[in-house]
């Protein structure tokens, strides 16, 4: 890819990141904010092993941008630190070796070439499962470059209302993206396989955050899904997590979801037969948000493979 003029993310626009930073935040080294176990994700993704975890790699920046994000520090203020394309992949295995259940790579699209090198560098060395978790505003030809790399799709599905696109992260187009590009990720990696061990080896794990307010159109998201492909062909996570962190324009975002409206959305997922994972409403909490201290980044700096 051309990053004298990216495209890599819907938004394309057309930065020379060889002397700047595109609009998502991104220059031409990987800026990370966090690489460690982290043990909040799906089961099948973290496992319950208190000594382990998935071994996640939180990229700064970000191509959507949501306003109403948790990592806003990491997505929106791009904190973080920029690496070698060298150390990338040592962290990658460092990881690992920490017994990482896989390698999650957390908001990666405006890397996706860095990200590929890196993992050439340390193909046959890298034996765990990569996770690509993405906020799903992607390009179905940016994920074509990953086909072959990727075991474990994790995509968002957040709006399909291109005003509540608008609204929250400035993207109308939102869903048209993402729901192409949901489909690209099914056709790579196929339906769900599973470990003996309990852990997901291969498939896409689709996540809806329900947001206050807005049930209706996680009955449309989720209709549609059901719809575009077999419900046995993905794993669905609902999630209940939402925090207002700033002001909001939609009144109903300046509060946390309710009881009703995500028991409302989890009927519709099981009168639609999917299989999948749920939140208690205690999961929206601040702590289930990692502490972003370049914990993993800095360390054996001078480390390469």
């Amino acid at each position: 890819m051309d990053l004298t003029c990216c495209t890599l993310c819907p938004r394309e626009c057309g930065a020379d990141r060889t002397q700047g930073r595109g609009r998502c935040g991104a220059g031409m080294l990987p800026r990370l904010a966090r690489a460690a176990l982290h043990r909040w994700e799906e089961p099948c993704i973290s496992g319950t092993d208190p000594s382990r975890g998935s071994g996640t790699v939180f990229f700064s920046g970000c191509p959507l941008g949501c306003r109403f994000c948790q990592n806003h520090s990491v997505s929106l203020e791009n904190f973080g630190k920029e690496v070698s394309v060298s150390r990338l992949g040592a962290i990658f295995l460092e990881l690992q070796a920490q017994g990482a259940w896989n390698l999650n790579l957390v908001s990666a699209a405006q890397y996706l070439p860095q990200v590929i090198e890196a993992l050439d560098l340390v193909r046959g060395r890298l034996q765990i499962p990569v996770v690509y978790n993405s906020g799903g505003y992607e390009k179905v030809e940016s994920l074509g470059l990953l086909e072959g790399y990727v075991d474990i799709y994790l995509p968002d599905l957040k709006f399909m209302d291109p005003a509540l696109g608008a609204d929250c992260a400035d993207a109308p187009d939102y869903f048209e993206a993402a729901s192409a590009a949901i489909l690209e990720m099914v056709r790579q990696v196929g339906p769900p396989q599973m470990g003996a061990d309990g852990m997901l080896r291969r498939g896409v794990i689709v996540r809806h955050l329900v947001l206050p307010g807005e049930r209706r159109d996680s009955e449309r998201l989720l209709r549609w899904l059901a719809g575009a492909v077999p419900v046995e062909d993905v794993l669905l996570s609902l999630m209940s997590q939402y925090t207002p962190c700033r002001p909001m324009g939609r009144k109903a975002l300046n509060r946390r979801l309710s009881t009703f409206e995500y028991d409302w959305v989890r009927d519709i997922a099981q009168e639609l037969n999917f299989s999948g994972y749920g939140q208690e409403r205690s999961s929206a909490r601040e702590e289930y948000t990692p502490p972003f201290d370049l914990t993993g980044v800095e360390q054996k700096e001078e480390g390469s493979v």
